[in-house]
């Protein structure tokens, strides 16, 4: 638990002791590897971290539990829960259909400014790639189909593709240090941005497909050290 109390003084999760944000400190600190996979998590010892009773934490183990990040067992309390290759294959299979239906939303739609977002946030993304900093490139790569998924408009997508970029965060290391990974996203990432702006909304469903499959290759490659 010192990762989590000098993570949690530092600041950077919880602003208060209520539910909710012993809920979300807690989601971000596994989100963030401060809690890692199969950690145990100990009432006890989460309710001295966080400075707050019991109750508070139960309850956030219940809800976390309920989103997947943890697991809770009969005898033996709870625990960070773990990917498996099998959870990262599916993990990818719902994510390509998911990626997709949201680009073609976007493109329908096309609301003010979207296009103007996607290709600014990849520009931020071939700086950071110029200066090799992978840390920015995934957090901007993130924003990147955040500001997608908005754009499409539909709270349960976007609450669907939510709970994806929750399990992505969770993985042990990011596509990005694929040798040629980064040039591909920006292609990648444009070849959607131009559907979009043509209001193309099959082809940008065509093209999200394309970049979710080809991330999931990498995606294995990375975890078998390929």
């Amino acid at each position: 638990m010192d990762r989590l109390r000098a993570y949690l003084h530092e600041g950077v999760a919880v602003r208060g002791r209520t539910t909710d944000d012993v809920t979300g400190a807690m989601r971000e600190a596994i989100l963030d590897g401060v809690l890692s996979p199969s950690a145990w998590l100990r009432e006890s010892e989460l309710a001295s971290a966080f400075k707050v009773s019991r109750t508070p934490i139960r309850e956030a183990l219940k809800r976390l539990a309920d989103e997947g990040l943890v697991v809770k067992t009969a005898h033996h309390g709870a625990m960070v829960a773990a990917l498996s290759l099998e959870d990262v294959l599916a993990l990818y299979v719902v994510r390509e259909d998911l990626e997709g239906l949201a680009a073609r939303l976007a493109a329908v739609r096309r609301p003010d400014g979207l296009v103007e977002q996607l290709d600014e946030i990849n520009a931020d993304m071939r700086e950071a790639a110029a200066r090799e900093d992978v840390a920015e490139l995934s957090k901007l790569n993130l924003a990147w189909h955040r500001a997608l998924r908005t754009g499409a408009a539909n709270p349960y997508l976007e609450r669907f593709l939510n709970q994806v970029e929750h399990a992505v965060r969770r993985l042990p290391a990011t596509t990005l240090v694929h040798p040629g990974r980064p040039d591909e996203v920006l292609a990648e990432h444009d070849a959607v941005a131009r559907a979009v702006q043509a209001r193309d909304g099959e082809v940008a469903e065509q093209h999200a497909r394309a970049h979710m499959r080809r991330a999931r290759e990498i995606r294995l490659a990375v975890l078998l050290g390929g």
